[in-house]
């Protein structure tokens, strides 16, 4: 189990902390809540979800007239933080230009909103989390060198849940215990078989992945179905899926063969787009038909995983 030493305040007075973590959003909001920073506001931003051209004015805010549309004053999350905590989530999807933007705030500690002079002086803790390879994207330029030492004051390495194994029985009485209470169901038996399953599966993504599964059990109540979504033969964290797990899985209906093959296939044609284009995810993306967004999750999904051979590109 990962332990958070906020007793002591070890961290959650600590400014500037860089995470390389999985499924951490409770983890950075304990950071916050326990810290003398607590009464302030906390705003987590997801660098990724939002298109590179709107991330500046949503952290810095703009004034009426300062681009097309934009008709009164906005503040910006930077702003709105002031006192309090921003998490900056998937900063390696930052652009290079917004990064040296934000290294002047982190050095200055004020900034201008988009189209105005005048200076806001502001005292904001700063988490900035990523899954990206730090070294790879240093090298490639793709993260500022400055930047990353500037905000690495601590360094919080949460690994994935596959290598903490130990907290899966805690987790599955937890989500079932929360989501049968916001669906109004009595909660289901967790099973020796069950839990062996949960044990065994790797869990590309992570809290979320096992969340939703426990949610699906929940209101479909078929542990047998259950289980089986979980077999080794559905499992493209790095396996492959031979005949006679094929043969195990007809025994579940058409529609687990089904949904089994989609999932192959999928993630068979997001590992070719990704090395057609030497992972540059936007570019794949596109290659896909698909939103960048949405690739972003489908690589989580199917923990797909990058090779040594393949250099991170700028603009990635």
């Amino acid at each position: 189990m990962i332990k958070l030493d906020i007793g002591g305040n070890r961290y959650a007075t600590n400014d500037r902390i860089f995470g390389i973590v999985v499924s951490s959003i409770c983890f950075w909001r304990c950071l916050h809540d326990f810290g003398r920073r607590s009464k302030g506001n906390y705003v987590a931003v997801n660098c990724a979800a939002i298109p590179s051209g709107l991330l500046e004015s949503e952290l810095f805010g703009y004034e009426a007239g300062a681009f097309t549309g934009a008709t009164h004053a906005k503040p910006g999350k930077f702003e709105l933080c002031n006192k309090g905590t921003i998490l900056l989530d998937e900063i390696g999807e930052m652009p290079p230009l917004l990064q040296a933007k934000l290294l002047h705030v982190l050095q200055d500690q004020q900034f201008s909103r988009l189209g105005s002079r005048s200076v806001i002086k502001v005292d904001v803790r700063i988490l900035a989390a990523t899954n990206i390879n730090i070294p790879e994207a240093l090298a490639s330029k793709r993260l500022r060198e400055d930047l990353y030492y500037r905000l690495n004051a601590f360094t919080l390495q949460l690994p994935p849940l596959r290598e903490r194994k130990e907290e899966i029985p805690i987790l599955l009485k937890h989500f079932m215990s929360r989501m049968s209470e916001q669906y109004a169901r009595p909660p289901l038996p967790l099973s020796p078989n069950m839990l062996q399953a949960c044990l065994e599966y790797s869990w590309p993504g992570n809290l979320r992945e096992l969340n939703n599964f426990i949610k699906r059990y929940l209101v479909l109540g078929d542990e047998k179905l259950a289980v089986q979504e979980l077999h080794p033969s559905n499992d493209v964290h790095g396996t492959k899926i031979d005949a006679s797990h094929s043969a195990t899985e007809a025994s579940g209906g058409l529609k687990s063969v089904a949904r089994s093959a989609k999932d192959e296939a999928e993630a068979e044609a997001i590992k070719q787009a990704l090395d057609q284009t030497n992972w540059n995810r936007k570019q794949a993306a596109a290659l896909l038909q698909i939103s960048y967004k949405a690739l972003l999750y489908k690589i989580r999904q199917y923990g797909i995983a990058q090779s040594k051979s393949h250099k991170l590109t700028a603009g990635a």
